[in-house]
C-alpha cells in the first residue's frame, strides 16, 4: 500500500472525520503511543523532556509522556495552557502517573534540558503558519541549544516552526534528529531545506480507514513492490524488434554527450533498438548504440516516414529545439521531452503519451516564476506544469514528483552523488525505453524515476560522491532485479518448458 502525502487542509479533513466518528481521542492515544514507542526503541530508559503546546500536537506529547513513564523512562513535562479539549483531558490522565507538567518558558526549557537525554518537540503541529511568536521562538532556540549540548531532539509530526506545506525554512525552527510523522508525510518532511530540519523521518500510519486518508491525500508515494508491478515482462520469443525501438533526437556541437547518455540509459533499461539522431558526431559510448548524423534535423524529421515505438528529444539539441519538439509531438507517439525541448511556447502542445522532465530551473522557466518558488512548493509546481503543458510531468529532484491527470506521485530515493552532469539525460533514456516497451506515460514515469534512483543507490555504494551518469546506467539492470524481487517477481516469465527462468 502506498504512503500518502497530506497538506494541512488534508490533515484537518481527516481529523474532522475522526471527530465525527467519535474516534479522535483514540487517534491521539495511538499517535502518542507511536511516538513513545519510537523513542523507547532507540533510547531505552533515556531521561526524556517532553514539550507540549496547547493544541492537538501538545496532546500527542502528553500521551507520549504517559507511555514513556509506563515504560520506565524518567519523564519531565513542560506544557503551555491547553486550548484543545483532548489536550486538557490528557493533562489530567498524566497526573495519574505522578507526572505534573511545569510551565513552558524558555528558562524552564533551558534548565530542564540540561538533565535530559531526549527532548520531544510537541509544540506545534501542521496547522501552524510562520512566523513564531517571540516567546515561542525563544523556546525553539532553547530546544536547539539543548541539541547543541548533546540532547537528541524528536519532533512529533514535524519540527515546530516549519510550515508543513512548504520546503523552505523560516527564520526559526526546531532542528530534529528524528521526526515521527502521523498518518502521512508532509511537504516539509520530503523536500529541500525543511526536510533537513526533520532528521530521520518515521511514518506512523494510524489505524483508520485507508479511504479516509486516500481521499484527502495531496500525493502518493508508491512502494517498490507497486513499482515492480509496472515493469514490463517479456517472453523467450521476444526479439529486438518487439523489445522497443527508441529514437534519441539530440546533441549539437559541444553537447553530444547528452544524447549519448540518453541512448545508453535507454539500452540499459531494456530497449531492443536505440538510435541517436544528432546534428553532430556522437561519441561511441557502447557499440550497441546506433548513431545517425543529420545536419538538418528539422528537414529530416519532416521527411522521414518510419516511426519508432518511442522518442526521446531535447538533450543537447540547442537552438530550434522547440520547433523540432512540435514536429515530434505532432506524431502523437510516446515521447520524452527534456532539456532544450522544454520551452514555454510548447504550452498546451502535450498529449497523453508524452512525458516532460524538467529540473527546478527549467520548471521555473516553463512556469514563468523563480526557481525558489518551485523548490519551496514542488508539488504545486508539478501540478501547475501538468495542467499547462499536458501529458505527464516529472519534476526532477530529491525526491522527484510525477504529475499526471489523475494526481501526483512522489518518488524518494537516489544518492547525493547523483548531483552531477548527465543524470537527467540518463533518466530520459530510461523513461523512453519503458514507453517503447509498452508502458503508458504515467507508469513509465513512475517506474523510470524509481529505477533511476535505485540504480543511483547501487552506484553510490560503489563510488560515493564520485558518481557519473554512466555509472548509474550500468546499474540499471541490477536495480530492475532489486525492484522485481521487492514485488515477488525475481524471475522472468518465459514461454519455455518450466515457465520461468
Amino acid at each position: 500500500m502506498p504512503a500518502f502525502v497530506l497538506s494541512p487542509a488534508g490533515v484537518r479533513a481527516v481529523d474532522a472525520r475522526l471527530e465525527g466518528a467519535g474516534l479522535l481521542d483514540l487517534a491521539m492515544e495511538e499517535a502518542g503511543r507511536a511516538v513513545a514507542d519510537a523513542v523507547h526503541a532507540r533510547f531505552p530508559a533515556a531521561r526524556a523532556l517532553l514539550l507540549a503546546g496547547g493544541g492537538a500536537n501538545g496532546g500527542d506529547a502528553l500521551v507520549a509522556a504517559r507511555h514513556l513513564a509506563a515504560l520506565g523512562h524518567p519523564v519531565h513535562v513542560l506544557a503551555a495552557p491547553a486550548s484543545h479539549p483532548l489536550t486538557r483531558l490528557n493533562w489530567g490522565r498524566l497526573g495519574a502517573f505522578g507526572v505534573e507538567p511545569g510551565p513552558l518558558t524558555p528558562e524552564e526549557v533551558g534548565r530542564a534540558a540540561r538533565g535530559a537525554e531526549v527532548v520531544v518537540d510537541g509544540l506545534l503541529g501542521t496547522g501552524f503558519v510562520p512566523p513564531l511568536r517571540p516567546a515561542l521562538a525563544e523556546v525553539v532556540r532553547a530546544v536547539n541549544a539543548a541539541r547543541g549540548e548533546g540532547a537528541v531532539v524528536v519532533a512529533i509530526d514535524l519540527p515546530s516552526g516549519l510550515d508543513a506545506a512548504r520546503a523552505d525554512v523560516p527564520e526559526t525552527a526546531v532542528q530534529a534528529d528524528l521526526t515521527v510523522t502521523l498518518t502521512g508525510y508532509k511537504t516539509a518532511l520530503l523536500f529541500g531545506a525543511a526536510a533537513h530540519r526533520a532528521g530521520e523521518v518515521v511514518l506512523a500510519p494510524l489505524r483508520l480507514p485507508a479511504g479516509w486518508v486516500r481521499a484527502e491525500a495531496l500525493a502518493t508515494q508508491p512502494t517498490d513492490a507497486e513499482v515492480a508491478a509496472l515493469l514490463p515482462v517479456r517472453h523467450t520469443d521476444a526479439h529486438k524488434g518487439t523489445a522497443g525501438r527508441v529514437w534519441v533526437v539530440g546533441g549539437s556541437p559541444g553537447t553530444v554527450g547528452a544524447a549519448a547518455l540518453a541512448g545508453l540509459g535507454a539500452l540499459r533499461a531494456g530497449a531492443g533498438l536505440v538510435t541517436v539522431y544528432s546534428a553532430a558526431e556522437v561519441p561511441l559510448v557502447t557499440p550497441e548504440l546506433m548513431v545517425r548524423r543529420h545536419a538538418g534535423l528539422g528537414e529530416w524529421l519532416g521527411e522521414v516516414s518510419e516511426r519508432p515505438d518511442a522518442v526521446c528529444l531535447g538533450m543537447g539539441l540547442g537552438p530550434g529545439a522547440a520547433a523540432l519538439a512540435r514536429q515530434v509531438l505532432a506524431w502523437e507517439l510516446p515521447t520524452v521531452l527534456d532539456a532544450d525541448a522544454l520551452q514555454p511556447e510548447l504550452a498546451g502542445a502535450g498529449h497523453d503519451r508524452c512525458v516532460w522532465t524538467p529540473h527546478p530551473g527549467e520548471a521555473a522557466r516553463l512556469l514563468g516564476t523563480g526557481t525558489g518558488e518551485v523548490t519551496a512548493d514542488p508539488l504545486t509546481a508539478a501540478h501547475a506544469l501538468q495542467e499547462r503543458y499536458g501529458g505527464v510531468v516529472v519534476l526532477k529532484g530529491g525526491p522527484s514528483v510525477v504529475a499526471h491527470a489523475g494526481g501526483l506521485s512522489v518518488s524518494r530515493g537516489g544518492h547525493p552523488g547523483m548531483a552531477s552532469a548527465g543524470m537527467g539525460d540518463t533518466l530520459s533514456g530510461i523513461v523512453a525505453a519503458l514507453l517503447g516497451q509498452g508502458l503508458g506515460a504515467r507508469d513509465a514515469a513512475v517506474a523510470g524515476v524509481r529505477l533511476h534512483a535505485r540504480a543511483g543507490e547501487r552506484a553510490g555504494g560503489r563510488h560515493g560522491y564520485g558518481l557519473s551518469a554512466t555509472d548509474v546506467s550500468f546499474e540499471v539492470g541490477g536495480a530492475w532485479l532489486d525492484l522485481a524481487r521487492a514485488g515477488g517477481r525475481a524471475r522472468f516469465r518465459t514461454s519455455a518448458p518450466g515457465g520461468e527462468w
